[in-house]
């Protein structure tokens, strides 16, 4: 029943996701040549819901759906470290006109080119998490 949850959940945010013209690749191209507030709209009001959402689960002391304590580690704060990760991703997210929750659904919305894509992201995770251990954190 609990995965059945998360599972509406995950099609609802998909559905607003394509409602709101977030999986667009032209909207994705009009944000890149800087032509466009809409995508920047879309990813300002995520980076607010979230820092309302951290600060009150920090100020609420909430708990998991497991009835855990939730702790959220304070970040390393390397400044090179987030320039380099921040233009991979933003490289492969021009390139393939996705970030990586929405090459999802776009496959669900008959997008099937996106699933190289996918094959891609994972090949990359797995070729990270191989040297990882030899990569200065």
């Amino acid at each position: 029943m609990k995965s059945l949850k998360f599972l509406l959940v995950g099609i609802f945010f998909g559905i607003v996701l394509v409602k709101s013209e977030a999986v667009s690749w032209y909207r994705i191209y009009e944000m890149f040549q800087f032509q466009s507030f809409h995508m920047y709209g879309i990813i300002g009001s995520a980076i607010a819901v979230g820092i309302l959402g951290v600060w009150l689960i920090k100020r609420s002391h909430l708990k998991s759906v497991d009835g855990q304590a939730i702790d959220i580690p304070p970040k390393d704060k390397s400044i090179p470290r987030y320039l380099l990760g921040g233009t991979i991703f933003g490289l492969g997210w021009a390139l393939a006109g996705a970030c990586p929750g929405p090459m999802y659904i776009l496959v669900g919305t008959g997008v099937l080119s996106m699933l190289l894509v996918i094959v891609g992201a994972m090949l990359g995770t797995f070729f990270y998490g191989l040297i990882k251990d030899n990569l200065p954190h």
